[in-house]
């Protein structure tokens, strides 16, 4: 990927077909935008499909808030897919909807063409929690959520989406001095109380970590408000030398800034081009 030339935004138009808020379920959050691309087969082992979910807490936001983050791919011609999940009735069902959201894809795909055996999961905050948590676990059969067969991930790429105690950052989202995250820290698990930790860690991508999972691109910063830092402490120690990547700023916060985007894509589009190898 490092080797195509990012595209202006006239041949971006020339060359993608926009399915907007195709719905992959009967909830009206349950839709997509799916970008498909006159280019990407010419891609070979780097025809990617780039499915991303947006953050936003569980609780707020939506996939047109976030576009920043699939523009680099649109660049590069590849096909995308810009989802929404169901908000506000907690994690687990905001996760289950990515695997709707691919079994979908994989049902219809005589519609869209995508390369369904070559996907990688990306999101921000919420949304990478999800993706990652998705990735890690589909070859682990305690996970609730299963995907059809005809459906492989190749990758996650994690913008400081939570990959560990779950049950830390429900406390810290519940004491937030911002109304719609203090709310949105008693909607992670709905229960009256804390959840307990045999509940979220259904839902934290370090219980499924394991050799034979897909290649992890995570991105988080030293000075992250909302999700701790050293909540990933034990997740990087896992890490695999050949396999994944981390982008650790050490005065980056929740959100990245547009120079710490436009890096962190360097690194992204070097890290797919690895994928084809492994």
């Amino acid at each position: 990927m490092t080797s195509i030339p990012d595209k202006t935004a006239e041949e971006i138009s020339a060359i993608y077909q926009i399915h907007k808020d195709v719905s992959y379920g009967t909830d009206a959050e349950q839709n997509m935008d799916i970008y498909l691309s006159k280019e990407a087969k010419s891609y070979g082992k780097n025809n990617y499909t780039i499915v991303f979910l947006h953050g936003g807490a569980y609780y707020l936001s939506d996939k047109s808030a976030e576009e920043r983050y699939i523009e680099p791919y649109l660049k590069k011609g590849l096909n995308v897919v810009n989802m929404n999940y169901r908000l506000k009735r907690g994690i687990p069902i905001a996760t289950t909807d990515l695997t709707n959201a691919l079994n979908f894809l994989k049902a219809n795909n005589s519609d869209y063409d995508l390369n369904l055996n070559n996907i990688i999961l990306t999101g921000f905050s919420a949304g990478a929690q999800i993706a990652t948590n998705v990735g890690l676990a589909q070859n682990n059969k305690s996970f609730p959520d299963k995907l059809i067969d005809g459906v492989t991930i190749k990758a996650v790429i994690n913008f400081s989406g939570p990959v560990d105690d779950l049950d830390e950052i429900e406390k810290i989202f519940i004491d937030f001095d911002y109304e719609p995250f203090s709310k949105a820290g008693k909607a992670l698990f709905p229960s009256d109380g804390y959840a307990k930790k045999e509940v979220v860690s259904v839902y934290e991508p370090i219980t499924y970590f394991d050799e034979k999972d897909p290649s992890v691109f995570l991105w988080h910063g030293g000075m992250d408000n909302q999700i701790p830092p050293e909540t990933f402490v034990d997740f990087t120690s896992k890490l695999r030398k050949n396999n994944d990547v981390v982008s650790y700023i050490p005065d980056g916060k929740h959100s990245p800034t547009e120079k710490e985007l436009k890096s962190a894509y360097t690194k992204i589009f070097q890290f797919l081009d690895d994928l084809k190898n492994k």
